[in-house]
């Protein structure tokens, strides 16, 4: 499915269906060597996802959108948590960070949409126990 509010044609669609993870892009700019990869890192404690590498995204250029869209396995949430409580999570230097993040139940996969490139390039599903507190 692209990027709601844009037309399928501008739409750079990127899978990698091992890893269960899809990347959309709407960019003026989206050089070829933009894609997704296995990551060579370690997943975070608890992660519900195998992590994935954004390839060539700091290469894109006047972005207006990207999305990406992970299958998740509902069972590694911990116990008690909400199976609405996932969220892409980002690899930055303190560690892994949630982008804001909508769960599709019935698919099992969560996406995050924004209208910039996300702060690191390595992204995984996990638990987001902020999700259920006001923004």
């Amino acid at each position: 499915m692209p990027i709601p509010g844009y037309d399928s044609g501008t739409v750079a669609e990127f899978t990698l269906e091992r890893a269960g993870a899809r990347l959309d892009v709407v960019a003026g700019v989206v050089p070829e060597h933009v894609g997704l990869e296995p990551a060579a890192t370690d997943p975070p404690a608890g992660a519900l996802s195998t992590p994935v590498d954004l390839v060539g995204v700091e290469d894109l250029r006047a972005i207006e959108a990207i999305r990406v869209e992970l299958v998740y396995d509902p069972s590694e949430l911990p116990p008690g948590a909400s199976p609405t409580d996932v969220a892409v999570g980002v690899e930055i230097e303190e560690g892994w960070s949630p982008l804001r993040s909508a769960v599709d139940l019935e698919e099992t996969t969560v996406t995050a949409v924004s209208n910039d490139r996300p702060p690191g390039s390595t992204v995984v599903a996990i638990h987001d126990e902020t999700a259920g507190e006001p923004a």
